[in-house]
C-alpha cells in the first residue's frame, strides 16, 4: 500500500520537528508525516550518549524562535534539549505524525505525476514502505549515524586496552579509576575530558593541533537578573535571544575584518583562566578565529580540571599505540586503559537515502544551493541545513518559514511546482559549508555537499540578519525560482498579487 501526504519531512530531529511544527504555525493546510529511523525524537540528541554531552550555542538562539527555552543555563545538556524537541513536538501535535524506525533509501521525482515517491525500509520488521507526496523536506542533518569519522591508528593492534568513539558510547562503560586518553580538540573533547575527570584517575587530552576556547559563565547573568526581576518569560527570551544573535554576529565579523585583535582577545581570556602553569602553546592555534567553529566552555571547567592535575594535555602527533598507552612523535608515552577517538564526524546527506529526478539520479555536489536551502534543478524539495557559524536552529527556523511562504503561495495562485534554476555561471567550486571553515569534517564533507554559488541567491554567507530578510520578505519571484501549474498567468503576476 502506497501512503501519500502533501508534505514529507525525513528526520524527527530538531529541524523536523521545527518543520513540522511552522507547517502548523504557517497555516498551509497540508497534510504531513515524518520518517524517522530511530526510535525517538531528537536526533543528533538522541543518539549521542557520551558523558556530558551539551550543545555549543547559546540556548537563546539554539531554542526554537517560536517557543522559549526559558531557564538561565547559557549551554543545555543533552538530556535537556531532546525533552525540549519531544515537548515541543507534543504542543504542537507533531508525534502522531512520526513513523520510527523507518529508514529511506531512495527519493524519486516524477515531472509527469509531479510527485515524489520515497521508499522506506522498516528496520524492526525488513518490510519495505512506499510513500507519495507533493513536497520532500531532508531534516537529517549531515551527519553519518552509522559512522563517525574514527582514522586507523598506527599499531592500535597492540593496545590491549579499549579504543572507543563518542559516537557509539557504551552504556556499560566504566572508566572510573582508569587512565583515559581523549584524541581530539573540538567540542566533543573539550566536554568529555571535564566530565570524564571526576571519576577517572586521570584524563589526557591529545590534540594534534589547538583550537580556540573561550569561557562562558554556566548561567546567563542577564537571563538571572531579568528572572529576578520578574520580567515575563516571553519578553526575556526576545530579548535574550535577540541580545545573544547580536552578539555572535559582532564577534564574527570582528574575527573576520580584524583576526589579529580577535586572536589577541581570545587567547587573553584563556591565559586569564588557566594561569602561570600551563603552556599556551597548547591554546594557540595556527589559524585564525572562526576559521573553525570556536569552541565553548561553561564556567571554564576545562580549565579547571587542567589547573587542578585531575587532567593534562599533550600537543604532539601519534607515533604508535602500545600495550598500555601510546607513544608521541616526541618519545613520550601517555599510559591509557581506555582511548577516545574524539576525532569527529563522517558527512552524508539525506541520512545516505538516494535522489532522482525522472529516473536520473542527482549528485547533490554538483547542485548548487539556492537561499541556503533549496538544491537547483530539484523541485518542490528542500534541504535544512543549520548555520556553522552560529546556532543551527536560527537557520532551520528561517528556512522552515521560507518554505510555508512558498507552500502559501502556491495554493493561493493555483500553483503546483516551484524549482530554482542554475545557470552555468552561478556555480562555485566550495561546498555550501567551505569557504569560510576549514574544519576536518567540511573538508571531508566536500565529497558529498553541495556548492554554494558564486553571486546573489546563490551565495551561502552565514548571515542571519541578511538571511532573515531574503527567506522572510523578499519576493519569491526573482528569476530564478520558477513556479509552474496554473494556466495562462505567469508567475511573476502571481508573486506581485500574493506578496
Amino acid at each position: 500500500m502506497t501512503r501519500h501526504v502533501d508534505v514529507l519531512i525525513i528526520g524527527a530531529g530538531l529541524s523536523g520537528i521545527g518543520m513540522a511544527c511552522h507547517l502548523t504555525r504557517e497555516q498551509t493546510g497540508r497534510s504531513y508525516a515524518i520518517l524517522e529511523r530511530r526510535s525517538a525524537i531528537g536526533g543528533t540528541w538522541d543518539l549521542f550518549k557520551y558523558p556530558g554531552i551539551r550543545s555549543d550555542s547559546d540556548m537563546y538562539t539554539f531554542g526554537y524562535g517560536f517557543r522559549p527555552c526559558h531557564g538561565t543555563k547559557v549551554l543545555a545538556d543533552g538530556p535537556h534539549i531532546r525533552q525540549y524537541i519531544e515537548d515541543t513536538a507534543a504542543e504542537y501535535g507533531v508525534t502522531e505524525h512520526i513513523r520510527f524506525g523507518r529508514k529511506v533509501t531512495v527519493a524519486r521525482w516524477s515531472s509527469e505525476t509531479e510527485l515524489w515517491t520515497v521508499t522506506a525500509i522498516d528496520e524492526r520488521t525488513g518490510a519495505s514502505e512506499e510513500w507519495t507526496s507533493n513536497f520532500l523536506v531532508g531534516c537529517t542533518g549531515y551527519y553519518d549515524y552509522d559512522n563517525g569519522y574514527r582514522p586507523e591508528f598506527p599499531g592500535e593492534q597492540n593496545f590491549r586496552g579499549q579504543i572507543v568513539h563518542p559516537q557509539h558510547w557504551p552504556e556499560d562503560l566504566d572508566y572510573r579509576g582508569k587512565r583515559v586518553v581523549v584524541i581530539g580538540s573540538g567540542a566533543t573533547a573539550i566536554t568529555l575530558i571535564p566530565a570524564m575527570s571526576e571519576d577517572a584517575a586521570h584524563v589526557t587530552m591529545l590534540q594534534r593541533s589547538p583550537t580556540y576556547i573561550t569561557a562562558l559563565p554556566a548561567d546567563d547573568p542577564v537571563a538571572v537578573g531579568m528572572k529576578a526581576a520578574k520580567v515575563p518569560a516571553k519578553l526575556a527570551y526576545r530579548i535574550g535571544r535577540a541580545r545573544n544573535i547580536a552578539l555572535q554576529r559582532a564577534s564574527f565579523q570582528l574575527s573576520r575584518t580584524n583576526p589579529a585583535a580577535a586572536k589577541k582577545l581570545l587567547l587573553a581570556a584563556v591565559r586569564l583562566q588557566v594561569g602561570a602553569d600551563l603552556d599556551m602553546r597548547h591554546f594557540t592555534p595556527a589559524y585564525n578565529p572562526w576559521d573553525q567553529r570556536l569552541c565553548v566552555v561553561p564556567n571554564g571547567d576545562l580549565f579547571k580540571v587542567l589547573r587542578s592535575g585531575k587532567a593534562s594535555i599533550a600537543t604532539d602527533r601519534i607515533e604508535t599505540f602500545t600495550e598500555t598507552g601510546i607513544r608521541l612523535a616526541s618519545g613520550e608515552e601517555l599510559e591509557a586503559d581506555i582511548v577516545i577517538s574524539a576525532t569527529g564526524l563522517s558527512v552524508q546527506m539525506l541520512g545516505g537515502a538516494s535522489l532522482e529526478i525522472d529516473g536520473e539520479p542527482v549528485v547533490t555536489r554538483e547542485r548548487v544551493v539556492y537561499k541556503g536551502a533549496l538544491l537547483d534543478g530539484v523541485p518542490n524539495a528542500m534541504m535544512v541545513l543549520g548555520y556553522t557559524n552560529a546556532s543551527w536552529t536560527l537557520k532551520a527556523d528561517l528556512a522552515a518559514e521560507y518554505f510555508c511562504r512558498l507552500l502559501n503561495h502556491l495554493k493561493s495562485n493555483g500553483l503546483t511546482k516551484f524549482v530554482a534554476v542554475a545557470e552555468e555561471g552561478d556555480r562555485g567550486a566550495d561546498s555550501v559549508m567551505g569557504g569560510a571553515l576549514t574544519s576536518g569534517y567540511i573538508k571531508r564533507g566536500d565529497a558529498v555537499m553541495p556548492r554554494q554559488g558564486t553571486n546573489g541567491p546563490w551565495q551561502v554567507i552565514n548571515n542571519y540578519f541578511r538571511d532573515r530578510a531574503l527567506l522572510r520578505k523578499a519576493p519569491l519571484a526573482d528569476g530564478v525560482l520558477r513556479f509552474s501549474g496554473a494556466a495562462d498567468r505567469p508567475a511573476t503576476l502571481l508573486e506581485s498579487r500574493s506578496a
